[in-house]
C-alpha cells in the first residue's frame, strides 16, 4: 500500500512539473501581449493621478480635496466649466440637428458644399478657430471695426473675450460632431415608418416628435455627449478668451496649478483633474440614461433618397444655410489670413499697410518656430506609425479573440480618450517622473514623453478605424489563405493588409492631423526644445504677438487644406482601384 501510495504522489509530481514546462500556447502568449502594456501605459498613469491627490505627509487622507474644494476659485472653475460646456453643447445640438435634418430628408441644393464647411471647424485645430474669432469679433476685430465706421463713431457690437465668447465659440466650433452622428443615423430610419404615421393622420410636427427624433436619438445623444466632453477637455477656447479676463475653468486652472510649481502643485492639479474626469463621467451617465431604452438598427442600408420638398421655401433655406456657413466658417479665417498680413495690429487693412514679413518671421528667423514645426512633424508621423501598427494589432486581437477580457482592455484604451486631455497630461507627467521605484528614465520634459502621451490618447482612434475594416474582412478569407500554404507574413502582406488598408488609412490620417495640431497635454508636457506647433502659437498670442500668431495659424489651415485634398483624391484613387 505504501508502495503504491508513493508511486501515486510521485507520478502526480511529475505531472506538476510536466505541467509548469509546458510552454505558453500562442494564444495566451498573445493575451499577456496586449494586457500587459493596456495596463502600463493606459490604466496605471491613471492610479498613479488618483494615489497622488490622497498621499500627504502624514499618509493616505484627504486634506488637498479639502483644500482645494475649500478654495473659492474652485468653484468658479466648477461653475465656468459646466456652464461653458452645458450651454454650447445646447448651440452644437440646435445647429447639428438642424442642419443634419435639412441635408438627410430635404431638398436643399449644394449638399456637398454644405458638408465641407459644416465640418471645417472640427478639422481646424480649435485654438486656430478661437484666434481667428478673435480677429473677427475681438474688440479690434473686423465686425466692431466694419459697425464703428457705418456708426460714426466707436461702437462695439459684441466682444468674443469673456464667457459669452467661449461658450459662443465651443458651440460653434463642436457643432459638427452631433451633425455628423445625426446625419449618418437619419440615412438609416426607413422612411416606411414615417409614412405609415402620415397615412395614420399625424401631422409633420408629430411624425418628427413621435417617429423621427426617438429613432435618431442615440446619434444626438452621441453627438451632444462629445460635444460635451469636447467642451470640458478643450484647453484653447478658454485659454484664448478666458484667461485674458481672468476667468477660469478647470482646466486652464490645472494649467495654472502645473506651470505654477508650487510645494504642492501636483497635488492639487491631481484633486482638480480627478473633479473634471468625475464631471466627464456624469455627462457618459447622462447619456447612458438617455440610451438605455433605445436600439439602434446599424444593418439598416442609408436611404438618401428624398423626403421633404420645402417647395416655396427652399431658395430662403439655402440663403439662411450658405450665409451662417459663410459667418461661422470661413469669415473668421479670412479676418484671421488679412491681419497676417499687416505691418502692425490694429492698422486698417489697405494695400500700404500689407507685407509679408511676418510669414517671413515665423518660417525663417524665428528659431522656435522651425523646432516647433520639426517636433510636430515627427511627433505627428510616429504616432501615426505606432497607432496604426499597435490599433491595427489590437484590433485584429479583439475581433478574432472575442472574450470579456477583450471588451475590458478596449475599455481601457478607450479612456485616455474619453477623459479631459488636461487629466491625462498631468497623469503622464506623474508616472514618467520615476515609473517605478528607484527608476527616473530621465524623459520628463523632451519630446518623447509627449509622444508616450500622444500614443497612449490617439490609439482608440486608429482602433476604432482599423475595427470596421477588419470586420468587413471575413475569416474565410484568411482560412483560405492557409489553407493553400500561405504563410503569416504572406497572408499579412499579400491578402489581409491590402484589404485593410481604407481603414487603416483613414485612422492613421485621423491620427496624423490630431497629433499634428495637438495643444492641450502639449501645454503641459513641453520644456525648451520640444515645443509645438500649438504651443509656439499660444505662446505669441500670451506675449501679445498676435500678427506673428495669426501668420503661423494661417500657414497651419493652408496646411490642413492640402492635406484634406491629398486624402481625398488618394481614397478616390484607392476606391476606383479596388472597383477596378
Amino acid at each position: 500500500m505504501q508502495s503504491n501510495w508513493q508511486a501515486a504522489v510521485s507520478e502526480r509530481k511529475m505531472g506538476e512539473r510536466r505541467k509548469m514546462t509546458v510552454p505558453l500556447s500562442l494564444e495566451k502568449a498573445a493575451t499577456w501581449t496586449v494586457l500587459v502594456p493596456v495596463a502600463f501605459f493606459f490604466m496605471y498613469p491613471l492610479w498613479k493621478l488618483i494615489a497622488l491627490s490622497v498621499q500627504t505627509e502624514a499618509g493616505i487622507g484627504l486634506r488637498y480635496f479639502a483644500d482645494v474644494i475649500t478654495h473659492v476659485r474652485t468653484w468658479n472653475a466648477i461653475g465656468h466649466s459646466v456652464t461653458a460646456a452645458g450651454a454650447s453643447t445646447l448651440i452644437a445640438l440646435v445647429i447639428g440637428v438642424s442642419l443634419a435634418w435639412l441635408c438627410a430628408y430635404t431638398d436643399i441644393r449644394w449638399k456637398s458644399a454644405i458638408h465641407v464647411l459644416a465640418l471645417l471647424p472640427l478639422l481646424i485645430p480649435s485654438y486656430v478657430m478661437t484666434l481667428a474669432w478673435t480677429q473677427l469679433a475681438g474688440p479690434q476685430g473686423v465686425l466692431n471695426r466694419a459697425a464703428s465706421w457705418l456708426y460714426g463713431g466707436p461702437l462695439e457690437l459684441w466682444d468674443v473675450y469673456g464667457l459669452d465668447g467661449i461658450i459662443v465659440v465651443m458651440g460653434l466650433t463642436h457643432y459638427p460632431l452631433v451633425y455628423m452622428l445625426t446625419l449618418s443615423v437619419l440615412y438609416r430610419i426607413p422612411k416606411e415608418l414615417e409614412w405609415a404615421a402620415h397615412s395614420s393622420g399625424a401631422t409633420a410636427t408629430t411624425v418628427f416628435r413621435k417617429v423621427t427624433l426617438p429613432l435618431a436619438l442615440p446619434g444626438i445623444a452621441g453627438g451632444g455627449l462629445l460635444a460635451f466632453i469636447s467642451g470640458l477637455d478643450n484647453f484653447g477656447v478658454p485659454a484664448f478668451l478666458g484667461i485674458p479676463e481672468n476667468i477660469p475653468l478647470l482646466s486652464t486652472l490645472i494649467y495654472e496649478e502645473v506651470i505654477g510649481f508650487g510645494p504642492s502643485a501636483f497635488a492639487r492639479a491631481s484633486v482638480l483633474s480627478i473633479l473634471l474626469g468625475v464631471i466627464a463621467l456624469a455627462g457618459t451617465g447622462v447619456q447612458w440614461l438617455f440610451l438605455r431604452k433605445s436600439r439602434v438598427d446599424q444593418t439598416s442600408a442609408e436611404d438618401k433618397s428624398i423626403r421633404r420638398h420645402l417647395e416655396r421655401y427652399r431658395r430662403g433655406v439655402e440663403v439662411l444655410v450658405g450665409l451662417f456657413l459663410l459667418v461661422t466658417s470661413v469669415l473668421p479665417l479670412l479676418s484671421m489670413a488679412a491681419n497676417a498680413f499687416i505691418k502692425a495690429y490694429g492698422l486698417p487693412f489697405v494695400p500700404q499697410n500689407l507685407t509679408w514679413k511676418h510669414f517671413a518671421f515665423v518660417l525663417f528667423d524665428h528659431v522656435g518656430t522651425r523646432a516647433a514645426i520639426g517636433n510636430s512633424l515627427m511627433l505627428a508621423c510616429l504616432t501615426g506609425v505606432l497607432c496604426v501598427v499597435a490599433g491595427t494589432w489590437f484590433a485584429y486581437w479583439r475581433i478574432h479573440r472575442p472574450s470579456f477580457m477583450g471588451k475590458v482592455m478596449e475599455g481601457a484604451v478607450a479612456l485616455p480618450y474619453a477623459l479631459p486631455g488636461m487629466v491625462l497630461g498631468l497623469a503622464m507627467i506623474l508616472t514618467w517622473i520615476e515609473p517605478i521605484p528607484s527608476w527616473q528614465p530621465g524623459i520628463y520634459g523632451t519630446v518623447w514623453l509627449i509622444l508616450i502621451a500622444y500614443v497612449t490618447r490617439f490609439l482608440i482612434l486608429q482602433v476604432k478605424s482599423s475595427t470596421v475594416s477588419i470586420m468587413q474582412v471575413g475569416k474565410e478569407v484568411e482560412e483560405a489563405a492557409r489553407i493553400n500554404g500561405g504563410r503569416f507574413w504572406t497572408r499579412w502582406s499579400r491578402i489581409l493588409l491590402p484589404l485593410y488598408a481604407p481603414g487603416m488609412a483613414t485612422g492613421l490620417f485621423l491620427v496624423f492631423l490630431t497629433a499634428f495640431t495637438e495643444l492641450t497635454i502639449s501645454s503641459l508636457l513641453w520644456s525648451s526644445g520640444s515645443e509645438t506647433i500649438g504651443v509656439v502659437i499660444f505662446s505669441f498670442e500670451q506675449a501679445g504677438s498676435t500678427t506673428h500668431s495669426t501668420a503661423l495659424s494661417s500657414l497651419i489651415v493652408v496646411a490642413i487644406l492640402l492635406a484634406l485634398t491629398m486624402g481625398g483624391l488618394w481614397k478616390r484613387y484607392w476606391q476606383r482601384r479596388i472597383q477596378g
